[in-house]
């Protein structure tokens, strides 16, 4: 017993001792949906995600490549669903995430900038995708694409893409688990998601490519997002033509 006693207070010790370093210390946090459970009368049904998909993982890694040519085809409604879905979609009923979330804390948000005629039966201008009820929300008008183009040190093929996929984060929801360790999490979590939409993107046919550089308060501007959000990731989606 003098000994398992021993045992468990070193342990407690070395656990002090790496927060002390700075170093992980993992928490527990019951996971739970940061949008809401309940469809507004202005959002937008998405079609149900397809889980059910054909392509092997395999071929789907050993065939991605990044993208900056695209054709000006529109995407189909049912594309860009399962796009938000790759990204950031419910996968339980508690609505745990394709991407994984340290401490189930969900900090992400995907916004999509669609072009004129960027998405077949959808109007031009900005959304937000709410993973519960999988559905959007548009929060601005207008084709913005050739404004976020030149907020990203004018990388104009985002200008010709038919729709541009915008990570979000609002890094308080995960630095109320985690501390100033929130930061590195939530940009882990943006590469994973951004990984997903590289992957479904390449199933479905289409291609993109990953966009760090950018001005960051004018394309959180531009977004129009709360206070406390920032813009992470840009990805451009359209067929490919390279």
């Amino acid at each position: 017993m003098e000994r398992k006693r021993a045992v468990l207070a070193a342990a407690a010790l070395g656990i002090a001792a790496l927060a002390v370093a700075g170093l992980v210390v993992c928490r527990h946090v019951s996971p739970g949906p940061t949008a809401p459970t309940t469809k507004d009368a202005s959002m937008i049904d998405l079609p149900d995600p397809d889980t059910k998909g054909t392509a092997r993982l395999e071929s789907l890694l050993e065939a991605r490549r990044s993208h900056r040519k695209f054709a000006p085809d529109a995407l189909e409604l049912a594309q860009l669903s399962q796009l938000f879905w790759a990204a950031q979609g419910c996968t339980t009923d508690k609505c745990l995430r394709t991407a994984p979330s340290a401490g189930g804390t969900f900090p992400l948000d995907i916004h999509a900038v669609v072009g004129q005629a960027g998405v077949m039966g959808l109007d031009e201008g900005v959304y937000l995708y709410h993973p519960r009820p999988h559905a959007l929300e548009r929060t601005g008008e207008g084709d913005r694409r050739s404004d976020l183009a030149a907020k990203c040190v004018n990388q104009m093929f985002i200008a010709q893409a038919p729709v541009t996929l915008v990570i979000a984060a609002d890094v308080s929801r995960t630095a109320k688990a985690y501390g100033e360790r929130a930061r590195r999490y939530v940009d882990m979590e943006a590469g994973h998601a951004g990984q997903n939409i590289y992957l479904q993107a390449q199933a479905l046919g289409l291609g993109t490519v990953a966009v760090g550089a950018f001005a960051d308060a004018a394309v959180t501007a531009l977004l129009g997002l709360p206070a406390g959000q920032e813009a992470l990731y840009v990805f451009p989606v359209g067929t490919p033509l390279d």
